[in-house]
C-alpha cells in the first residue's frame, strides 16, 4: 500500500530525483533501494524564513507495489451535429470551456468570436506593439483564447466553492498542458504554450461537430416578448437559438452598450484600477528569498502585497515574474497595460498590476450614463493617458519614488514595454484621489517588503481592465438573465468570475443549465 507523506526539502533536493529518494528513505529508516517510485503530489515553495525549503505531498511506492500513474484522457464528447444548437459568444476561456461541456452534454455550440483565430492574431499584436495600430476586434483582448491566452496561463484561484478546480485542470493537461500545472500550488502555463492549447481545443469542438466562427462580431440580439431567440451579426446574419451563453470578457464594451440600448437590465460594478509597475526580477528575487543570487533550483521570484491607504484596498494583482508588459487596448484612441510570462518565466523584469478598489461613488461624474457610469469613468481614464502620451501606444510612465514625491523622473530606463514610455507625472492621467492613495500606498509597500520601494521600478499607466465594469445580473439557481429568458451572463464580462480558471468553471456552470432548458431535466 503506497504512502502519503508531508516534507519539507531543500530546494536542491525537491529539484532531484535520486536526492529526493534518499531524504525519504532516511525519513521512513529504510534504505533507497526499497523506494520503487516517487510521485509528487502537491509542491509549493516557503519562503518565509532565510533558508528557502520546498513543501512536497508525496506519493512513496515501495519494491512490490503497483504504481498507479494518474492517466488524464477526455470526456466522453457526443458527436452533437445534428444536435439543438446554443450559440456561444466569445472564444475566451469561458466560451470554450462552455462549449466542450455542452458536446459532452450533446448540444450543439455555434461559437461566434469578434476577433481573429490564435495564428491570425499574433499579425494584429505585432502591429499595435510595432506599429501602435489597435484592431478593435483583434488584439490582446479579442480574439481566439480572450485575454487568457495573453495573460501567461495563471491557473490559481481563491474561488475553490465555484466548482471543480481538478476538472479544469485535468482538461487543461487533456489538451497538451504540462502534467505541472496539476501539482504547483500556484499553477502557470505560459503565454508562448497557450495559443496551441486553444487551437486544440477548437479542434475539439469542431470534431464532434460544433462550430467556431471568427471574424464575426455580434451587434444585435434578437428578442421576443421576454426570451432570446438569437444574435445578429456585422455581417446582417442571423444566428437562431434560444439559448445564448453570453462569454464576451470585461473589455466588450459595444456589447454593453447594446444591452443598455435595448434596456436589457445592467448594473454598474466596482472594479480596481492603477498601474503596472516593473521591477529588475533579481530585485524581486533578493526581497523574497532574502537571498543575492536565486540560484538553479528555484523559480523566479512572485509577490502578493495587500495594503489598506486612505479607507481603500490597494493591492497587486496579476503577478508576472520574468515577464513583459503588454499594450491591451482595444481602441484606437486609448492606452491599457497588461502583463504576461512565458512558460519559463525568463525575461530580466517582474511586473504586477498594483491597484486601488473603486467605490461606486467615484463614478458621479458620470452618472448620467447610469449603470455604464464606471465604464466611461475606465474609458477616460484609458483616453487621457493616450493623449498624454501622445497618441500613440507608447504609455506614460514614471519611477517609483519620484512618483510618490510628485516628481516628473529625469530619465526613464529601457522596459519590457515595446511601443515605449513616456515620462510623465502620473498626476496627469488619474484624478487626485486616486493618486493621493497610490503615493503613500507604495511607501507602505516598501515598508513590508524592503527593498519595493525604489526608482529601479517603473509605473506604467493606467491598469484598468482588472474586472469589468459592469454586472449583467441573473438568477443564481438558473444562471438565466433576471430579465431575458435563454441569455447566460457568463463569466468576466458578466461580472461573475475572473481568471482563466474561474471563467471555464462558469462556462461549463452556464453550459449543464443551457442542456437542462434544451432537454428539460436538471443536473
Amino acid at each position: 500500500m503506497p504512502q502519503e507523506i508531508l516534507l519539507q526539502v531543500l530546494p536542491q533536493v525537491a529539484a532531484d530525483a535520486d536526492l529526493l529518494k534518499n531524504h525519504v528513505a532516511q525519513r521512513m529508516k529504510i534504505t533507497a533501494s526499497e523506494i520503487q517510485h516517487i510521485t509528487i503530489l502537491k509542491r509549493s515553495i516557503d519562503a518565509r524564513q532565510k533558508q528557502v525549503k520546498i513543501n512536497l505531498k508525496i506519493q512513496v511506492f515501495l519494491q512490490g507495489e503497483d504504481v498507479v500513474h494518474r492517466k488524464i484522457d477526455f470526456p466522453a464528447y457526443q458527436n452533437v451535429k445534428n444536435a439543438p444548437i446554443a450559440v456561444v459568444v466569445g472564444a475566451g476561456p469561458a466560451g470554450y470551456f462552455a462549449a466542450l461541456q455542452l458536446i459532452e452534454l450533446g448540444v450543439k455550440p455555434i461559437v461566434i468570436e469578434r476577433g481573429k483565430d490564435v495564428r491570425g492574431r499574433r499579425r494584429d499584436l505585432k502591429a499595435i506593439n510595432r506599429e501602435h495600430i489597435v484592431n478593435p476586434d483583434s488584439n490582446y483582448c479579442f480574439g481566439e483564447g480572450g485575454a487568457g491566452t495573453y495573460s501567461d496561463g495563471k491557473l490559481y484561484t481563491r474561488s475553490k466553492k465555484r466548482g471543480d478546480v481538478n476538472r479544469i485542470l485535468e482538461l487543461l493537461v487533456a489538451f497538451g498542458s504540462p502534467n505541472d500545472i496539476l501539482v504547483e500550488a500556484h499553477p502557470h502555463i505560459g503565454t508562448n504554450k497557450l495559443p496551441k492549447i486553444m487551437e486544440d481545443m477548437r479542434h475539439k469542438i469542431i470534431e464532434f461537430g460544433g462550430e467556431v466562427w471568427f471574424d464575426k462580431r455580434v451587434v444585435d440580439f434578437v428578442i421576443k416578448g421576454d426570451a432570446i431567440k438569437g444574435v445578429i451579426l456585422h455581417s446582417g446574419e442571423t444566428v437562431e437559438a434560444n439559448q445564448v451563453i453570453l462569454a464576451t470578457g470585461h473589455s466588450a464594451r459595444d456589447i454593453y452598450k447594446l444591452l443598455d440600448k435595448k434596456k436589457v437590465l445592467i448594473e454598474a460594478k466596482p472594479f480596481a484600477l492603477g498601474v503596472r509597475a516593473e521591477h529588475p526580477q533579481s530585485l524581486i528575487d533578493s526581497i523574497q528569498y532574502s537571498c543575492d543570487f536565486r540560484g538553479d533550483f528555484l523559480p523566479p521570484a512572485p509577490y502578493s502585497i495587500v495594503k489598506q491607504v486612505n479607507g481603500r484596498g490597494m493591492y497587486s494583482f496579476c503577478m508576472c515574474p520574468g515577464g513583459v508588459i503588454a499594450p491591451c487596448a482595444t481602441d484606437v484612441e486609448e492606452v491599457v497595460t497588461n502583463g504576461w510570462s512565458p512558460s519559463k518565466r525568463d525575461q530580466p523584469t517582474a511586473n504586477s498590476g498594483i491597484v486601488v478598489e473603486l467605490k461606486l461613488e467615484d463614478f458621479k461624474p458620470f452618472q448620467k450614463y447610469g449603470a455604464l457610469a464606471g465604464m466611461y469613468f475606465q474609458q477616460q481614464i484609458e483616453h487621457t493617458a493616450w493623449k498624454v502620451a501622445g497618441k500613440t501606444q507608447q504609455v506614460p510612465a514614471q519611477r517609483m519614488v519620484d512618483f510618490s514625491n510628485k516628481k516628473t523622473s529625469d530619465s526613464l530606463p529601457k522596459t519590457s514595454y515595446v511601443p515605449g514610455v513616456v515620462s510623465t507625472e502620473l498626476g496627469d492621467v488619474f484624478p487626485s484621489f486616486l493618486t493621493g492613495v497610490m503615493r503613500q500606498g507604495f511607501q507602505e509597500f516598501g515598508k513590508t517588503m524592503k527593498g519595493y520601494f525604489t526608482n529601479e521600478a517603473i509605473l506604467h499607466a493606467p491598469e484598468s481592465r482588472t474586472s469589468s465594469p459592469v454586472r449583467i445580473p441573473r438568477n443564481e439557481d438558473t444562471l438565466e438573465h433576471l430579465q431575458i429568458k435563454g441569455l447566460y451572463p457568463c463569466a468576466e464580462g458578466a461580472g461573475y468570475a475572473g481568471g482563466i480558471i474561474s471563467a471555464a468553471i462558469d462556462g461549463e456552470k452556464c453550459a449543464i443549465k443551457c442542456a437542462e432548458q434544451i432537454f428539460g431535466y436538471r443536473n
